[in-house]
């Protein structure tokens, strides 16, 4: 199984970017899909799943508003889209995958990880 990130980069405070994961070796509809990201000097956070279908989605309270999710069974490719970036959002953002939604919600469980993809974000 492989789960790779792309579309991480530099970007100023209040710019967007959009991330995407491409999943191969899984039924991919059938597992739920999440993102987390992690902070120099902290530890992985959540940061927002997506159901098998895409109808049920849950964000951190910290990206709900800015951070957007979607999921593409056809191309095996769940995105997030990443709007009015702050530096706090900086980190190495992580495609999840797991069977159950409410565990990826919970941080727990999860069966595959993405190597991550670097978002850096200046003042």
């Amino acid at each position: 199984v492989q789960l790779v990130e792309s579309g991480g980069g530099l970007v100023q405070a209040g710019g967007s970017l959009r991330l995407s994961c491409v999943a191969s070796g899984l039924r991919f509809e059938t597992y739920s899909m999440g993102w987390f990201r992690q902070a120099p000097g902290k530890e992985r956070e959540f940061v927002a799943v997506t159901d098998w279908n895409g109808m049920q989605k849950f964000y951190a309270d910290s990206v709900k508003g800015r951070f957007v999710m979607a999921r593409n069974n056809v191309d095996n490719t769940v995105y997030i889209q990443l709007n009015n970036l702050q530096p706090e959002d900086t980190g190495v953002y992580y495609c999840a995958a797991a069977i159950s939604y409410t565990d990826i919600s919970k941080s727990r469980a999860i069966d595959y990880w993405g190597k991550g993809t670097l978002v850096t974000v200046s003042s």
